[in-house]
């Protein structure tokens, strides 16, 4: 009898039609039914003796809330028996004509899982699990639509103590990788650890999910540089690492995010489901995208009626020649201004979603943009060496270090956000960086946008940050700190930026969740953190931060 590994994960939901995810422990059919009537079923694919399906449900009425289950080759299998959690249901958007209805977005990044009940959290509680536990206590109350989880869902190169011991089962730790993860199997595990969270389980079986990879995904730093890369190519454990990562990636996070009539398109899901065994199908499909990134898309976009997110790769599409240095290659970079350009006037919203800030403290950005130009050899060789060394050490590489594509960014941004047909904001959604904050920038006189912009950073959902780089945090973006940083643009003979910036709220330290409620051309803002209960209770979100962002 089959038997429900991991999931279910509500990824896809639109008015009438929803996606959820499943694996199970052996080929079998894997079925949906909701209380409403709705249903849908489909016939497990199998990667490297794994077994996954992606249900379509269909028939769902717009702006309703029906309960579900799931069954494998008709025996139920979710909910689970004797659950403490209400049961998953599924939430239909309304009709884009309702323009009353509120559309609410959460977003975060930077997971790693949390520890098990017995165990002492070493961070402190977990954003996402808090919220679950609020859900769970009131199903009437405010719930996301949508959850936007911005990279780093799952740590390949910083494991748990129980998953180094799982590890050391398997194999030698004293042989490279050591701790890290190698292959497929282990990336596996690490989404059991994550997905398999009681509190993470049931909130991803009831609020739709839509994400994006950042480095930990893979690998600190994924990605930095054209030598950087070299040197991991030189090791014998990274092409299997890297093959597995994108693998995984594409099993577990990538296929939830297409709406059905693209996955009904897609070669690659299709050719997966037709073979027995779609191992090789799949690793090939990586191995094309290893040796040409320019050959798969990562990034994607959904509608929300009026409401436009642009979920962006900021790591596999990167260019990495030194002379040419970009975010993205040229195709990528084209999809980009299409997306954002094309349906201009036809949305109230724009949201770019980048694991990495746009707008970074000044100082930050001011020394990654020194570097950049360093490394490229604007100050000669040895500057280059040095630079190179100081990238790697401390992770100099957001959207300033590619300066081109910061500019690029900046005036796609600009002209989304101006004329008749402008949105009311161009809101950039970010994580990484392990705080929170609110940024806006400013144009020279007269040229601003009509469109509100803002950069809108939110992590970790659950992990930490030194207090050292908390002061350096809070450094960069006091006055003293920007003084700095044009001593460092004048060193590497940077011009000015072509626009300047200043934080508006922030920064805050912990494990967070920002919220945006979006309605017809109204914005609002919450950030919410995840406290400790008075006297060891439970846990909780407590409200920092609500705003109004438009005008």
């Amino acid at each position: 009898m089959a038997r429900l590994r991991l999931g279910p994960l509500l990824r896809y939901v639109d008015g009438s039609s929803a996606t959820v995810w499943v694996e199970a422990s052996r080929p079998c059919t894997a079925e949906v039914r909701c209380a409403d009537g709705s249903w849908g079923r489909a016939r497990t694919f199998q990667i490297d003796g794994h077994h996954y399906a992606l249900v379509q449900v269909t028939g769902l009425t717009p702006g309703t809330e029906t309960a579900y289950e799931v069954m494998l080759d008709g025996t139920p299998v979710w909910p689970l028996p004797d659950s403490p959690f209400p049961p998953s249901t599924i939430r239909t958007l309304h009709d884009s004509a309702a323009e009353a209805s509120p559309l609410r977005v959460s977003f975060g990044s930077c997971r790693w899982a949390a520890a098990p009940a017995d165990e002492k959290d070493p961070v402190g509680p977990d954003a996402l699990d808090t919220l679950a536990a609020r859900l769970a206590a009131d199903p009437s109350a405010e719930r996301p639509d949508v959850l936007l989880l911005l990279g780093d869902q799952v740590y390949a190169d910083e494991t748990s103590q129980a998953t180094r011991r799982w590890l050391a089962a398997r194999r030698d730790l004293r042989e490279p990788p050591g701790t890290e993860v190698a292959d497929y199997e282990e990336y596996t595990h690490l989404y059991y650890e994550s997905w398999l969270d009681p509190e993470m389980r049931w909130l991803l079986s009831t609020v739709p999910s839509l994400m994006i990879f950042d480095d930990h995904d893979v690998i600190d730093d994924w990605n930095t540089s054209e030598s950087w890369l070299a040197a991991m190519r030189a090791t014998p454990w990274w092409r299997e690492r890297l093959l597995s990562g994108l693998m995984s990636y594409w099993v577990h996070q990538h296929l939830g995010n297409l709406p059905p009539d693209e996955l009904e398109r897609d070669a690659l899901y299709t050719a997966v489901r037709a073979t027995p065994d779609g191992t090789e199908v799949l690793r090939s499909f990586a191995a094309r995208a290893d040796a040409d990134p320019s050959s798969v898309r990562w990034s994607y976009r959904r509608d929300f009626g009026r409401v436009r997110l642009l979920m962006v790769d900021t790591r596999a599409a990167r260019v990495l020649d030194e002379a040419n240095r970009a975010m993205h290659d040229a195709d990528e970079a084209n999809w980009l201004r299409e997306q954002a350009l094309d349906a201009h006037g036809s949305y109230d919203h724009l949201l770019i979603g980048t694991s990495l800030p746009w707008l970074l403290p000044p100082l930050v950005h001011d020394a990654e943009a020194w570097n950049a130009a360093l490394c490229r050899g604007e100050r000669g060789a040895r500057w280059a060496r040095m630079a190179e060394d100081l990238r790697r050490r401390a992770d100099l590489e957001h959207w300033a270090a590619f300066p081109a594509s910061f500019d690029a960014l900046t005036a796609l941004i600009a002209e989304a956000g101006t004329g008749p047909g402008a949105p009311a904001t161009v809101c950039v959604l970010s994580g990484d960086v392990h705080h929170a904050y609110v940024a806006e920038p400013s144009w020279p006189e007269g040229r601003d946008p009509d469109a509100r912009v803002l950069q809108l950073t939110c992590s970790p959902v659950h992990n930490s940050i030194p207090a050292s780089i908390r002061v350096g945090f809070r450094f960069g973006w006091s006055r003293m700190g920007q003084a700095l940083g044009r001593r460092f643009a004048r060193h590497a003979r940077n011009g000015q930026t072509t626009i300047n910036w200043r934080k508006t709220a922030g920064p805050w330290f912990g494990n967070q969740l920002m919220t945006l409620t979006l309605r017809g051309r109204s914005a609002a803002l919450r950030l919410e953190q995840a406290r400790t209960g008075r006297r060891g209770g439970v846990p909780r979100l407590e409200q920092v931060e609500e705003s109004e962002l438009t005008r």
